[in-house]
């Protein structure tokens, strides 16, 4: 440790999607000393949305790309940072957090937790060995690589319903596979899918994506009836659900399905530790709602803060 640079600051977040760069946002412009550490790549699952059209005070719709430009832009002018690293591990020694990457050592008073959470996978044959070869979690990336082409979505969620209605734009061959007999995503999306010339498959779930060195079909197995059939296919899209991402914060309680408990004022168990986001235990996840939790969680952060002194 004595050969790593020690950063030292006010209040830390991990994690640059909606939630972290709002969070920065308010914390900065309420005087903490601010940084947002995050990988590669700014935005989190934002950066798959073509078009955001129910965001309040954005109309016309915008991408998600240039939705997360525009915060980043917004977060660097309020004074926060922005440091692409990737953290490794989390400590708390009295009343401050030590966050470890691998050149580098960050201190603060605060720390709020803005890591979102992943697609689930089917974990089915066929999807591994054709990841990237017809099977996609990314319309956004890779469905142009499939115009005119037979596309299974999978799934039946807001997520899949809105990469649904973005592939019928490139294709008017797709299909949605579904396990229950109606679509659990907001009825004007599911209006707008089903306008769009997407295909219902009901009461279906895959057993197996199938081809050689590109995917040629999926099995489908009826849950009601136990037939299964095959679907030819050039491209299959999993939509099924979302892994938050606590790894780091693994002594934390989480509910049911993973995600980290909080209050309403985005504090955790622990003290000076936040959740915002996707990676919180809510019943709604939107980008307007992780928005308000980072808003919150800096607000708390400053009160926390002030409080210590």
């Amino acid at each position: 440790m004595e050969n790593l640079e020690v950063l030292e600051f006010d209040y830390i977040i991990i994690g640059a999607g909606a939630a972290g760069l709002a969070s920065a946002q308010y914390a900065a412009r309420g005087g903490l000393k601010t940084v947002v550490l995050e990988g590669i790549v700014e935005g989190g699952q934002i950066m798959q949305i073509t078009e955001l059209e129910n965001y309040p005070g954005i109309f016309p719709s915008c991408s998600g790309v240039d939705f997360i430009k525009t915060m980043k832009e917004q977060t660097l002018a309020f004074g926060a940072q922005i440091h692409n690293v990737n953290v490794s591990s989390i400590d708390k020694t009295s009343n401050q957090f030590v966050i470890k990457t691998k050149d580098k050592i960050y201190k603060s008073k605060c720390l709020l937790i803005a890591t979102g959470a992943v697609h689930k996978q089917l974990e089915v044959p066929g999807e591994k060995e054709l990841s990237g070869r017809g099977v996609s979690y990314c319309a956004v990336c890779d469905g142009p690589f499939f115009k005119n082409r037979n596309i299974v979505v999978v799934g039946g969620g807001d997520s899949a319903c809105s990469e649904a209605i973005y592939l019928s734009s490139i294709s008017d061959k797709v299909s949605i596979v579904h396990r229950r007999d109606s679509f659990r995503a907001q009825k004007a999306v599911v209006d707008k899918m089903l306008n769009s010339g997407v295909k219902p498959i009901y009461d279906s779930v895959v057993q197996s994506i199938n081809g050689s060195v590109k995917v040629e079909s999926v099995t489908l197995k009826n849950v009601k009836t136990g037939q299964t059939s095959d679907v030819p296919c050039d491209a299959v899209f999993i939509f099924t659900g979302m892994t938050p991402q606590t790894s780091l914060v693994e002594m934390l309680p989480k509910d049911e399905n993973g995600y980290i408990k909080t209050n309403e004022n985005m504090e955790t168990a622990m003290p000076g530790l936040f959740a915002a986001g996707d990676v919180r235990s809510k019943s709604f996840r939107q980008i307007v709602t992780a928005v308000s939790d980072g808003a919150i969680a800096a607000n708390s952060a400053k009160h926390y803060i002030e409080n210590l002194k």
